[in-house]
């Protein structure tokens, strides 16, 4: 078939199975092609085709809302949507995203990036949707991994007790980004080798009333009966305490059994789960024989072989750099414990838990309990390492407020994909954590300026003994520079004077640095004369250093790969009024005041104006100003 002519998913209506299996073999296809150069996330995608076709088919959207958790499985939903033609600009500038998005299709009734949120997101429309009195499906599509967030825990809850019509499809492929843990996911597995076991009432009905003269009064009794027999066939009974009605599990490829399933869920007039197997990778043999992680989320590779097309030589990766460093004390500390919230390849503590299986601990998706398990562990004189994306460690803020910093603990946070992250949007750009962090009394905020300095800071985070402390680092890897043999602790709050300069000064730290000595090259160039300084520190700030500066009345620029608003540059403007230099000339570079989508970092760094350019010309207009004033 061709997908690009696909405009909206009602043709589906009149397709055979067979026609439906041959369209799911084409966008089999097309992804395997399509991500091969983009890049994205084929692992996912490739399991539910069957199982997207399935809801389009017998749901009729964008009436019925179909909200994808996480959204990173969306493509062939994308695809039946009408926009198979813009594939080629997957996750690019301005191309299409790879998370559901609201403008882009009224299909996508429900915008995320982050997990466990649909089943809340789900509640609330079928509420409205009650309020309206309008006659419309909520059909929520979670996997077995985003089922452990503590949130979907409480919406479940939510759901079952109100008896809200809406129908959940558990997508259960076993794995979410690395394999899945807990009792939870131990209890699907319970269900898993169950077998299939539909309990539907009015044929059980049918059933009983074929019995000869009695069959009339044990039909009438059909609700006790089947709801006995679970209990004897399903083990845990887990959903249906929660006032579910559970149906399966089944088998998420087979167009039979979603169609049957499907229709039973759309009969209940309350709440049901329609537990689904699916295989993630599904139709490729490399994304299939996945079982880390590997092939969730991928950027360009080879189709014939699966092999990823990479530099052929690269520095080290910041998450590599970081974890090996941990690993490396800790094998002289026993208090090091790693923690992550599903997240072991990505944040590469995949050697840790090999070197220390007793003091790595993967969560699941669950970020606060992480940051609280981890204050648990401090107060018993441990060293927690928390590894944790920034976009994901503002789920757990209040832990970070309530239960570490307010009490103290000397847990040591690792903030991975700090900054612009690119390809993946909005939903996981790293730029809120400096303006959430700062302010909080206690804690201690680091970001190096290179893998050299980064293998300090983490070494002067896990030596540091009087409370928390947090190390920022970027997306990607390291800039190849020279590392030394041995570890060193850099005293806390000081800064670092990378060039020296009279008419004004850059303060920076981390990705931008580079951004500031180019600046400071081409003023020069230009007879201006700057200072440039690696605050390492954004909390505490080097108040010696900032009181010279600010004592010797030259004008500073401040440059942060974050949001101004109350980040690094208002806490400069901040100190410099304690300080009582109200007068002092201070401007600043970062992130605007809006979310920033998806594109090449450098692209974005170009459309929001934060170059070496730009602070080339706020500097200039500060020496104008002066030979005006001369």
């Amino acid at each position: 078939m061709d997908l690009l002519s696909i405009k909206d998913p009602s043709f589906l209506k009149d397709l055979s199975i067979k026609e439906l299996e041959s369209l799911g073999e084409d966008i089999r296809k097309f992804l395997i092609e399509k991500l091969s150069k983009t890049g994205g996330h084929i692992g996912p995608n490739l399991g539910v085709v069957e199982l997207t076709i399935a809801l389009h088919k017998c749901f009729n959207s964008p009436q019925d809302k179909i909200i994808w958790d996480v959204g990173h499985q969306s493509y062939v939903h994308k695809i039946l949507t009408g926009r198979a033609c813009q594939f080629d600009t997957l996750r690019q500038y301005k191309g299409l995203c790879g998370f559901p998005k609201m403008s882009e299709s009224e299909h996508d009734v429900w915008e995320t990036g982050h997990s466990s949120t649909s089943l809340s997101a789900a509640m609330g429309m079928a509420v409205a949707r009650n309020i309206k009195g309008e006659n419309t499906h909520v059909v929520p599509v979670i996997g077995d991994g985003a089922l452990t967030g503590g949130m979907a825990l409480e919406a479940l809850n939510h759901i079952g007790h109100e008896k809200e019509k809406v129908i959940v499809i558990l997508n259960d492929n076993e794995m979410s980004i690395a394999p899945n843990v807990g009792a939870i996911h131990n209890v699907l597995g319970r269900l898993r080798t169950a077998g299939k076991y539909n309990w539907v009432k009015d044929e059980l009905e049918v059933i009983l009333k074929k019995v000869p003269a009695v069959g009339n009064q044990l039909a009438g009794t059909a609700e006790r009966i089947k709801d006995s027999l679970k209990y004897m066939f399903v083990p845990g009974m887990f959903f249906e305490e929660l006032g579910f009605t559970y149906l399966g599990p089944i088998d998420g490829h087979n167009y039979e059994d979603l169609f049957e399933n499907i229709a039973y869920a759309k009969k209940y007039d309350g709440p049901v789960l329609l537990h689904v197997i699916t295989k993630k990778g599904k139709g490729y043999q490399p994304a299939e024989a996945d079982r880390v992680g590997t092939w969730h989320g991928t950027g360009p590779y080879k189709t014939e072989t699966g092999a990823f097309v990479k530099p052929k030589s690269s520095p080290p990766a910041w998450s590599a750099l970081v974890s090996e460093t941990v690993r490396k004390v800790a094998r002289e500390d026993k208090r090091i414990v790693a923690i992550t919230p599903a997240m072991p390849v990505g944040s590469k503590l995949e050697g840790f838990a090999s070197e220390f299986p007793d003091r790595m601990f993967d969560v699941g998706i669950a970020e606060q309990h992480a940051a609280t398990f981890a204050a648990g562990l401090a107060t018993q004189n441990m060293k927690p390492f928390l590894a944790i994306y920034s976009t994901f460690l503002q789920r757990a803020y209040d832990q970070v407020v309530h239960d570490i910093c307010r009490q103290n603990l000397n847990v040591f946070i690792g903030i991975d994909r700090a900054g612009l992250v690119g390809a993946d949007g909005e939903t996981h750009q790293g730029v809120f954590d400096i303006a959430f962090l700062r302010h909080l009394p206690n804690l201690v905020l680091m970001m190096p300026k290179d893998e050299n300095e980064g293998q300090h800071l983490v070494y002067t985070a896990l030596k540091y003994d009087d409370g928390p402390i947090a190390l920022r680092f970027p997306r990607g890897n390291g800039l190849g520079v020279e590392m030394e043999e041995s570890l060193r602790e850099i005293p806390i709050g000081t800064w670092e004077v990378l060039r020296e300069g009279d008419d004004a000064a850059i303060l920076t730290f981390g990705t931008t640095i580079p951004m500031a000595l180019a600046a400071a090259a081409e003023l020069e160039k230009q007879g201006v004369s700057v200072k440039v300084v690696n605050c390492r520190f954004l909390k505490p700030l080097d108040i010696p250093m900032l009181s010279g500066i600010l004592e010797d009345n030259m004008p500073i620029l401040t440059i942060e790969e974050a949001v101004l608003q109350g980040g690094f540059g208002s806490f400069i403007l901040e100190t410099a009024n304690e300080l009582g230099f109200d007068g002092a000339k201070i401007d600043r570079l970062g992130i605007p005041d809006k979310f920033i989508e998806h594109g090449n970092v450098d692209e974005l760094l170009n459309e929001i104006e934060l170059t070496s350019e730009a602070a080339v010309e706020r500097i200039k207009r500060w020496a104008r100003q002066k030979e005006k004033r001369a």
